[in-house]
């Protein structure tokens, strides 16, 4: 049977951990008691004090059961009540009442002192609860309220757009049989119509600003309404559109991107210009969806703080009874009472907006459809197959024999020993190793999402992910053995025809058929092999390479961050589109794009593209939200990119003036780097923390390893000496080593992930952050100040 506390661990919400009742300290003050509660060994007469029957009598029976019948009797008129409840007000608001409670003992106990602290500790747990309860239970039910007021607004919108459309149709039939009797009159026919198309859009702006009003939105000059050009009020109704509603990873609907402020005079007054009716209609479908995600996040709020009111009635239930247990005493039954009562179990708000969430979704967003509602508001988690297991051990165990047999054909063959396969290296080589530092990242990232799932850190809801389609660890080893074990079976199948005595254009056009593969695979519109992470990792590349047009969230600079490590891969993938635009598979004249000046001068470009597209994000959020941090932040990057610029231009120029400017720059770079990395990214190197030189919250227990890491991380960091020293002797250690060094920076990051996750969990755990915050649509400009 597994131990409550465990099971607690295991269920509670990772963001809500230190509001839950700290069950694990309760329990060892339990087990204190228990030990106060040991009989002393006597010192005087050991053989008559340990005598089974020293000190009973005859009547002890009969004393017993007098105590029992009288406990009965006199339970309800003699013991006193052992919660006493007082109620203060609290001094930010005198209609915020606060119930504290607080225990005394009425009997006495063997071990009171222990027992004391016990009652103290549990009533300041129950204290705890209970005002976490109703703070989240409030903030909710204000969620709600706001909620509903937009979809009235919304409704009536819908409405609105609706009537305007029939008068529109019934106006210009109306329209044309007025020209036509005013032609066949000699009359003018364009002063009337003129006069009642006005009188018509002013009386329709009219009727929209009264139902606007009627659901509470206040215009700046409702009460004169100015006139425009045209005759038309000039309001001041926001309605915050976003950009672009794309989905998240796992097919969820992407957090709002950018919120554009748009005039409703310009949303309603003007059909015709434009898109006509059609930008309307796109606008409230728009707004339609971020409301519905509203409703998605408040009731995945409400079912959360139901599960934290459910375990804690269980966590206080299980632990008063090993008290009664210890003790021997049933005190049990008059302090479950009171926790009953008490507001995180007594109230039946959450359950009844839950229930009015679920009614008001159905009908407004599911048409009436409860299990089409449902789908939405309690997504069905993903299963864990093992079929997912089987083919994962299949698939190592297929690519451990592939490059087995790989080595030992390189090996007969001459590729790593002989100086005449210099083509193949400069070449196909470069090829698969973009597929393999690829399959290498995948695999580090099964091993993120590994430790990030025992370690209880809520990675779904820092990426925004949906829960129902996100990837989990065993899908990434699969998609990453999967990939591993085609480009050696490609390599090793390459090597047999070249041995086999086909021709070498043939042979060569094995990496372009394999990436071929790659690129379809990857944009398949067909919902195979992962389709919901295959486009949110090409709307995140779409993302960053576009950073300035979006709003940046966690998964976009986490991306761009992994960009940074894949250098050598965006190296080599030059390479290859160089090799087959040149069609150097056919010629094998390798120099055609090592020595070509586009060539050269693209190598700056790609070095220079990732960090450009990070320093840009940093821009952006410090647009955005205005925090200086961001801007020092971009300054790493910066000075990153004219690193990689000056080692570039030192690789081909190598003079002392460019040596003293590699260690500059890369020096200042590093400290930079690894001063953002230990401090910022995963808030380490605190020396006020009581983890010296750590931080106060560790999610791992073993503190060794934070040091450890911190080792790691400063090695790895500083492998651009090779660059310096040049451990290379022929071009095949060449290659080699610049392919484990750029294997060594996709390990380092995959560790650096980790903890930078963690930083981030928490954070969320620090401020309670287990809901997502959607932005809303309509909003007063009032509220703006």
């Amino acid at each position: 049977m597994v131990k409550f506390s465990k099971e607690l661990e295991a269920q509670l919400i990772p963001e809500w951990k230190e509001a839950f009742v700290n069950y694990c300290q309760l329990k060892k003050q339990v087990k204190k008691i228990k030990i106060s509660r040991k009989p002393k060994p006597a010192s005087l007469y050991p053989n008559i004090a340990h005598h089974p029957d020293f000190g009973r009598s005859l009547f002890d029976p009969i004393r017993k059961l007098a105590r029992t019948f009288s406990d009965k009797l006199f339970s309800s008129s003699e013991k006193p009540e052992i919660i006493q409840v007082r109620r203060r007000k609290s001094s930010e608001d005198g209609d915020d009442v606060e119930e504290i409670y607080q225990t005394e003992l009425v009997q006495l106990f063997s071990e009171e002192d222990e027992v004391k602290v016990f009652f103290a500790r549990l009533d300041e747990e129950l204290n705890k609860v209970n005002q976490f309860h109703k703070s989240k239970e409030t903030e909710f039910v204000g969620r709600g309220e706001i909620l509903k007021k937009q979809l009235d607004i919304l409704a009536e919108l819908k409405q609105i757009l609706s009537d305007r459309k029939k008068r529109s149709l019934s106006g210009s039939n109306s329209q044309r049989s007025f020209s036509s009797s005013a032609r066949n009159s000699d009359f003018s026919a364009g002063s009337p119509g003129e006069l009642s198309e006005t009188q018509s859009e002013t009386s329709r702006t009219d009727e929209i600003i009264e139902a606007l009003e009627r659901n509470g939105v206040s215009f700046i000059n409702s009460a004169t309404r100015h006139k425009t050009k045209g005759g038309k009020p000039k309001m001041s109704l926001r309605v915050d559109i976003p950009d672009a509603v794309a989905g998240a990873d796992g097919g969820g609907a992407r957090s709002i991107a950018t919120a554009t402020s748009v005039l409703w005079e310009e949303l309603v007054n003007n059909p015709r210009s434009g898109g006509g009716d059609f930008i309307n209609r796109k606008k409230i479908q728009c707004a339609e969806k971020m409301i519905r995600k509203a409703f998605v996040e408040l009731y995945k709020g409400l079912d959360l703080l139901k599960t934290y009111s459910s375990l804690n009635m269980i966590a206080f239930t299980k632990i008063l009874k090993k008290f009664d247990k210890v003790s021997g005493q049933q005190a049990s039954s008059s302090y479950l009472k009171v926790v009953k009562r008490s507001q995180f179990t007594s109230s039946d708000k959450v359950v009844r907006l839950m229930d009015e969430v679920e009614s008001i979704f159905t009908k407004h967003f599911a048409n009436n459809d409860r299990k089409k509602a449902m789908k939405f508001l309690r997504p069905h988690q993903q299963k864990d197959s093992h079929m997912v297991t089987f083919f994962v051990g299949l698939f190592t165990g297929c690519f451990v024999s592939l490059f087995s047999i790989y080595i030992i054909l390189a090996h007969l063959s001459g590729i790593f020993t002989s100086g005449a396969q210099v083509p193949y290296l400069e070449t196909v080589y470069p090829v698969f190793s973009v597929f393999a530092l690829l399959s290498l990242h995948m695999f580090m990232y099964g091993c993120n999402l590994f430790m990030w799932k025992s370690t209880r850190i809520n990675y779904t809801f820092i990426f925004e992910f949906a829960s129902n389609t996100a990837l989990r660890y065993r899908d990434a080893f699969l998609m990453g053995t999967t990939f591993m074990t085609s480009v050696v079976a490609a390599m090793v199948i390459h090597l047999l025809l070249r041995a086999a005595g086909f021709s070498a254009s043939e042979v060569d056009t094995i990496p372009g058929i394999l990436l071929l593969i790659f690129i379809c695979v990857l944009i398949c519109p067909f919902d195979t092999f992962y389709r919901p992470t295959r486009f949110c990792f090409i709307r995140i590349l779409r993302n960053i390479v576009c950073s300035p047009f979006y709003k940046v969230l966690m998964v976009d600079f986490f991306m761009a961050d992994q960009l940074t490590s894949q250098i050598p891969l965006l190296r080599h993938i030059e390479s290859t589109a160089c090799y087959f635009m040149a069609q150097s598979f056919r010629t094998h004249e390798y120099n055609t794009c090592k020595n070509g000046r586009i060539y050269r001068e693209l190598a700056y470009l790609v070095s220079f593209s990732p960090y450009f597209w990070r320093a840009m994000q940093c821009i952006r959020r410090w647009w955005d939200e205005s925090n200086p941090d961001h801007l020092v932040n971009m300054g790493k990057y910066v000075s990153a990119m004219v690193a990689a610029g000056v080692r570039i231009t030192y690789a081909r120029e190598s003079t002392t003036g460019w040596l003293v400017m590699v260690l500059v720059s890369s020096v200042v770079a590093t400290l930079y780097q690894l001063y953002w990395d230990f401090v910022k990214d995963w808030g380490l190197l605190n020396p006020k923390s009581k983890n010296a030189w750590l931080r106060d919250d560790l999610v791992l227990k073993n503190k060794n390893i934070y040091y450890l890491s911190i080792a790691l991380n400063l090695v790895l960091r500083v492998a651009w000496i090779e660059t310096i020293v040049r451990f290379r002797v022929n071009p095949v250690q060449s290659h080699l080593l610049d392919f484990l060094l750029a294997s060594l920076e996709v390990i380092r990051r995959g560790h650096w992930n980790f903890y930078r996750v963690e930083n981030e969990h928490l954070n969320n755990v620090g401020h309670f952050r287990a809901v997502k915050t959607v932005p809303l649509p309509f909003r007063d400009m009032d509220s703006d100040d």
